[in-house]
């Protein structure tokens, strides 16, 4: 299937092409045609599918068949949870809409919010937003959503986790109610469902993916580990292994920037991305990471969600999440765009069940294995063992003693340049 074949104006096929994307992907065929007829639409889509793209096409279309009058207003807003993720998807809007005549804005907090409300003031077709400030800004008087047209919410799930609940139940009631409404989440959990029957009306289901499933292209891996151990582990598989672009994540703030000075004394080039971070330094450290500038960049999963980083070859849990849903996620970072990816994870005793939580989700073992000297607490080294003696490196598995190995369903990652 084609772009043209969904509809779209010569202008967006134009600015497609011009990015240099011939076909849609599986969630923007889905998608796009019933946004174009002004359904509202509840989307189960993961990262790197190309969702932004799925929702902004169409909107950019209906706008478009819809010019604003001389004064324009927000007809359409788009709210999503990060910073990041709001810059990216008005990069996206603008983009492919650099041949239309459409004008678009971001805000968000954690910067000045003066150029942000002359950029309103001077009118607005799109505005992309995080819930905080917009709801500042309109406390303030400083915009008005009471010509919205069409609502967007973006990565619904990862809102509800930061507990932007109360937010948007704000929100919707200063939007009209006669609206079109479109929901992207990742998966379609219970309370992703309670909020769609708030305000979505006889919504279109689309699955780009089944829920909760794992990007088949991505080889995984469990290391077991002394907890104490992990920064020389990581350290060692980094500079062994010369990975140039590793994403790293950690479960805290303080656990980012620890891990981050640690490996800049091991000469490892890295930095550290979380909520406490400024802005222009959130956004100074993935530049350099994108650039291969910075090797690691260390990060919580908040600070991560939406990152836009190309053909990531490696990410690393240096802790597990103790949400399984999470670990998806994360490593829905890499093996994008149909590319390969490895998704390592530094496992020590108290995660093990955390461990078992993730293989239940995913429905598969993960391969395991122990480095000599990096023996993890419930498992006795070698050395003590043998009296001294050289262990083999050893791998661990099912029962019987095997490597469980990869599912058939995950690729094997080609070895590391």
């Amino acid at each position: 299937m084609s772009f043209k074949s969904l509809g779209l104006s010569d202008a967006l096929l134009k600015a497609i092409s011009k990015k240099g994307y011939t076909e849609p992907s599986p969630i923007q065929e889905k998608v796009i045609p019933h946004v174009i007829k002004g359904k509202d639409v509840l989307a189960s889509a993961q990262t790197g599918t190309g969702k932004t793209a799925g929702f902004t096409l169409p909107i950019l279309q209906l706008l478009s068949n819809k010019p604003s009058t001389k004064k324009r207003f927000i007809r359409v807003l788009i709210l999503t949870p990060t910073r990041e993720l709001a810059a990216q998807i008005l990069a996206s809007v603008n983009d492919y809409g650099i041949y239309s005549n459409i004008k678009a804005t971001v805000v968000f907090g954690g910067v000045n919010q003066n150029p942000q409300v002359k950029a309103i003031r001077n009118g607005i077709d799109v505005l992309v937003a995080t819930p905080g400030r917009l709801l500042d800004l309109h406390n303030q008087k400083l915009l008005s959503l009471a010509n919205v047209e069409i609502l967007v919410l973006d990565e619904a799930d990862r809102m509800l986790d930061m507990g932007f609940a109360r937010d948007i139940n704000k929100i919707l009631a200063l939007l009209p109610k006669k609206r079109q409404n479109l929901l992207f989440s990742a998966t379609f959990s219970k309370e992703i469902k309670e909020l769609a029957g708030k305000f979505l009306h006889h919504p279109v289901m689309v699955e780009a993916t089944p829920e909760n499933t794992t990007v088949e292209v991505i080889a995984q891996k469990v290391y077991r580990v002394d907890k104490g151990m992990k920064t020389k582990l990581l350290i060692k598989l980094i500079s062994e292994g010369s990975w140039k672009q590793v994403l790293v994540f950690t479960r805290t703030k303080h656990g980012a920037n620890k891990l981050s000075v640690k490996l800049q004394k091991a000469g490892i080039t890295s930095a550290a991305i979380h909520g406490n971070k400024s802005q222009g330094a959130r956004t100074q450290a993935l530049a350099g990471f994108k650039k291969n500038k910075v090797r690691v960049l260390v990060a919580t999963d908040i600070a991560a969600r939406g990152l836009d980083i190309p053909l990531l070859p490696h990410v690393v849990n240096f802790e597990l999440p103790n949400v399984a849903e999470d670990y998806v996620h994360r490593i829905g970072r890499t093996g994008r765009a149909g590319q390969s990816g490895e998704a390592i994870s530094l496992v020590c005793i108290d995660e093990v069940s955390y461990l078992k939580g993730i293989e239940r989700l995913i429905k598969q073992q993960i391969e395991k294995e122990i480095l000599k000297g990096f023996e993890p607490e419930d498992i006795p080294s070698e050395k003590k063992k043998s009296g001294g003696r050289k262990p083999p490196r050893r791998k661990f598995g099912n029962s019987s003693g095997k490597s469980s190995g990869k599912s058939r369903n995950f690729k094997k990652k080609k070895k590391a340049s």
